[in-house]
């Protein structure tokens, strides 16, 4: 971009001082639109921050509430601790598998 600027200026003309104003109109352009686009980008990001805080709020009253109906209705300790588990594994089990399709699409990728 200096260059640009500094060859525009050594083989100026009469005509050289309005390209130079013109490129940095579409530079100042294309960093608006660059920050207007980002802009945009952190308002999605933030929405679907709140969306997955508010998921996560909803599931935690389901599992106390699940707790609850399972407290009431005589559940054994041994099979609370079996579902607390299994969640555990189901976890892990998520997670592993988004490490292997990041996995997947790295090397399709690349």
């Amino acid at each position: 971009l200096l260059a640009r600027r500094r060859k525009n200026r050594d083989t100026a003309t009469g005509g050289g001082e309005e390209d130079e104003m013109q490129q940095l109109s579409r530079e100042a352009d294309s960093l608006a639109s660059s920050r207007n686009m980002m802009n945009d980008l952190l308002a999605s990001g933030q929405a679907n921050l709140s969306s997955l805080v508010g998921q996560r709020q909803r599931m935690r009253w389901v599992n106390r509430k699940m707790l609850d109906i399972g407290n009431k209705i005589g559940l054994s300790n041994s099979t609370m601790r079996m579902i607390e588990r299994r969640d555990a594994t189901d976890a892990y089990l998520v997670f592993g598998g988004m490490f292997v399709t990041m996995l997947v699409i790295y090397f399709l990728y690349f």
